[in-house]
């Protein structure tokens, strides 16, 4: 339960923004620790949109090389209980990566070796890629960002009916919805 997948159905939705603020928001939390991983392989974002160096080995280098080490990949943030795992160095065959044993490995290791670490993934768009159908196998909970007034119906449908029976919890957050009402809490 404590691999949280953030994803949506396409791409300009707003997972990347809604994973950084969930990571950021259970750091402050005072029990728990949290690891933020781009899984978005394909088009990693969070290294961009939190100014940190792109080229950072990660993810994809742990999975292709079963001698490195998670903490050698690491990213210290100046939040005492974040940590972010970069997507690492591109590779052909990601998806295959994501679903091989080495990863699932990994994901074991990741998941067992701090119990009160919550590991939040950026994942690629459901609709777009594989990656994230593949990840989703190995989630306990899924986050669903959907843009207000622009993700048709059709698609959210769809996008769930990909990972339909793949993780313990599926939520939903909708992104960029205009306000309603004149203030307060549905006033």
């Amino acid at each position: 339960g404590n691999l949280i997948m953030v994803t949506s159905s396409l791409p300009g939705e707003g997972k990347s923004f809604t994973s950084i603020n969930l990571a950021l928001s259970i750091a402050a939390e005072l029990d728990n620790s949290v690891l933020l991983v781009d899984a978005d392989v394909a088009r990693p974002s969070l290294m961009r949109m939190l100014g940190l160096p792109a080229s950072s080995p990660g993810l994809l280098d742990l999975v292709q090389d079963d001698t490195k080490e998670l903490s050698s990949v690491l990213l210290k943030t100046n939040v005492e209980k974040l940590s972010i795992l970069p997507s690492g160095t591109p590779h052909p065959r990601a998806t295959e990566l994501l679903a091989s044993d080495a990863m699932v490995k990994l994901l074991e290791e990741m998941s067992a070796r701090y119990p009160d670490r919550i590991i939040v993934f950026d994942s690629p768009p459901l609709l777009i890629t594989t990656e994230s159908r593949v990840l989703a196998t190995h989630m306990g909970q899924i986050v669903m960002v959907v843009e207000a007034a622009r993700t048709p119906r059709s698609a959210v449908t769809e996008a769930l009916g990909t990972i339909e029976g793949t993780a313990e919890v599926i939520g939903m957050v909708l992104n960029k919805a205009q306000g309603f009402g004149t203030g307060g809490y549905g006033g």
